[in-house]
């Protein structure tokens, strides 16, 4: 029994290496950042923190008490189809702002640069940004930071009568690190209570709903993260990564794992985040081929 269980695994790490070595064949993988990114989870933090402290969090102010957020994941820009839809319906008076979860592009400077120049002026269409673990590959994080700025952050809409708050969390190399858990500890000890709604946004997902090879958050992250958004009420969670929705309900609390919005993905779609009278709900925007 140990011999045959020995060679599945041999056999799973054969497929799996060989599946990489295809992928690559687009030059789209960094091996090097694969195995490990040259940046870590605590020195981004820092670089993140230092931003935060000259670029103040922004406040979207509405007139309605019912507004909508558009959110997607794993956009992988190289191609712009998909992503050109997206910001075509975020210029809708109805969409306050785009969210963006992680593995936007390839990490590639060429590729930022082509993210960079494709988003449309933040005071026409406000939209929010954190990496995933390919924005990170081939040393990214330093485009990220120089075109963008912080990966952990925060932002709130203001309605005529309550404040919501939105989360934004860098979970590009698979753990938050202690700096950012504990950064995530004192904004809702202080803050929480300030505002109507909490959603956090996260690139990993957080569950394994399906095989595969992805990453998730180490155990114990995951108690504490489960345990904090269970104490501060935490409306909804909205993450990536894992390329196929899921939705699970522990408590209080929403989690939603979205579909990939990259070109050529069949089940391509983004997020419809909606707060009506106060409450909470969503909406998947399928994008038809």
């Amino acid at each position: 029994m140990a011999h045959l269980k020995l060679y599945f695994n041999i056999r799973f790490a054969f497929v799996f290496l060989c599946g990489l070595l295809l992928s690559n064949c687009s030059g789209n993988l960094d091996f090097s950042g694969f195995i490990q990114s040259p940046d870590r989870v605590n020195t981004r933090f820092k670089q993140s923190d230092t931003w935060n402290k000259t670029h103040p969090f922004k406040t979207i102010h509405t007139d309605s008490e019912n507004y909508q957020l558009l959110v997607a994941a794993d956009s992988h820009i190289g191609g712009l189809n998909n992503f050109k839809i997206l910001l075509e319906e975020a210029k809708l008076p109805e969409n306050l702002a785009v969210v963006l979860v992680g593995d936007i592009v390839t990490g590639k400077k060429e590729d930022y640069l082509v993210l960079k120049n494709e988003l449309p002026d933040f005071n026409e269409v406000p939209y929010f940004l954190m990496t995933g673990n390919h924005d990170l590959y081939f040393d990214g994080w330093k485009t990220f930071y120089e075109y963008f700025g912080s990966s952990t952050y925060y932002f709130s809409v203001q309605t005529p009568t309550v404040k919501d708050l939105y989360i934004c969390l860098d979970s590009g190399s698979g753990t938050l690190g202690n700096k950012q858990i504990a950064w995530l500890k004192n904004l809702l000890e202080t803050e929480r209570d300030n505002y109507k709604n909490c959603i956090v946004f996260s690139h990993v997902n957080f569950f394994r709903d399906r095989r595969t090879g992805s990453t998730n958050p180490l155990v114990g992250e995951l108690e504490v993260l489960l345990g904090l958004f269970a104490d501060y009420q935490i409306n909804m969670v909205i993450m990536g990564h894992d390329h196929l929705r899921a939705v699970n309900q522990f408590g209080y609390t929403t989690y939603l794992t979205l579909d990939a919005l990259v070109d050529n993905f069949s089940n391509a779609s983004f997020l419809k985040l909606k707060i009506s009278d106060g409450k909470v709900g969503h909406e998947f925007r399928e994008i038809v081929p």
